[in-house]
């Protein structure tokens, strides 16, 4: 069953690794240590990559800034510019990537993924994040804006990410902002205002989205700012799921990839091993039947139906999207700031 599969997921959170391969060492979410995303690198080296888990972005961060080796790491795209200030990543060869230049333009619209220097970042995956409800418990009519998350009738029964880039994602989008790039002061406070009122609603922050779906499947909460494979595991375990992604106000969406790490300890070619296994069909099939999350090469997705995209939460939308794209550095270390003390209650 997959829920009880993400379950054991969220259990290796406390492990160092999971060792396999010892000559590529992969510093991942939970989850994704999953054969079937990479199943070439097995069948050329083997094994699977020795994998080192995290919980969150700014933990896989400090974590490898105070000295964790690893080889390749998997940061969301706004980390990026984070890795590249600190020195702690080096530019891909793409030359060893055939598949990169079938990788959506999209994904790499922005020099601080690729510029002079190189390349920085190979994006492989994409997510949206919206409103995940217990449709039996929870009317439609609330999840069609995002001010359900305030709403008193659901004191003590919502969650939020215990992500900063979510959290504000959610919090501007329910106060009329839908590009994180250009934010005033203005916007930040009204943002933040806006959701010092949502954390009363609170019961629990998920770390990852095995504990998003044990909350609601428990009957915990009934109302998340959740990713989309949360509501998808839960679906296929037959439990009362919706997901909003047109609330008036809108949804959020990200993706995601793998950095070079510098002095890695394993061996480099390995590295591309890897990554050339999830840039193909049976990676872009295994990303979404194990994740729920789409590959960044649209000819790798061909085989996967419009359908099959919408049961996963993926499909078009007809709302304001706020994407989780690179933002300046010191805006989100203010968000940062002023989301821990929002969770503080200050």
């Amino acid at each position: 069953m997959k829920l009880f599969r993400t379950t054991a997921a969220l259990a290796l959170l406390a492990a160092p690794a999971f060792a396999a391969d010892p000559e590529l060492t992969v510093f991942d979410w939970a989850g994704f240590e999953e054969p079937v995303i990479f199943q070439g690198y097995i069948d050329k080296n083997g094994d699977s990559p020795t994998f080192a888990f995290y919980g969150d972005d700014d933990e896989a961060y400090q974590k490898l800034a105070s000295g964790f080796k690893a080889d390749i790491a998997h940061p969301c795209s706004q980390m990026v510019s984070k890795y590249r200030d600190a020195g702690l990543i080096e530019p891909w060869d793409t030359s060893k990537i055939p598949a990169f230049a079938d990788i959506d333009p999209k994904f790499l619209n922005s020099p601080i993924f690729k510029d002079d220097g190189g390349v920085w970042y190979i994006p492989t995956d994409w997510g949206a994040t919206a409103v995940a409800y217990n449709t039996e418990n929870v009317p439609a009519e609330d999840v069609a804006t995002l001010q359900v998350f305030t709403n008193p009738a659901y004191q003590g029964r919502t969650s939020l990410p215990d992500s900063a880039d979510d959290v504000w994602a959610l919090a501007y989008l329910a106060t009329g902002v839908t590009d994180w790039t250009k934010v005033t002061d203005e916007q930040f406070k009204t943002a933040a205002d806006w959701l010092r009122e949502a954390h009363k609603n609170v019961s629990a922050y998920w770390a990852d989205p095995a504990e998003m779906s044990q909350l609601m499947a428990s009957g915990a909460v009934d109302v998340a700012w959740s990713w989309n494979d949360g509501p998808t595991l839960l679906k296929q375990e037959d439990y009362p799921v919706g997901f909003q992604r047109e609330a008036k106000e809108g949804s959020s969406d990200f993706f995601c990839g793998f950095v070079n790490l510098k002095d890695g300890p394993g061996k480099e070619d390995k590295a591309y091993d890897f990554i050339n296994a999830w840039l193909t069909p049976e990676g872009a099939r295994g990303l979404l039947d194990t994740i729920g999350y789409g590959l960044t090469v649209p000819k790798a997705m061909a085989s996967i139906t419009p359908q099959e995209l919408v049961d996963a939460g993926l499909g078009p939308i007809n709302a304001p999207v706020l994407s989780q794209t690179p933002n300046d550095p010191a805006q989100r270390e203010k968000q940062l700031a002023e989301f821990e003390k929002i969770k503080a209650g200050f």
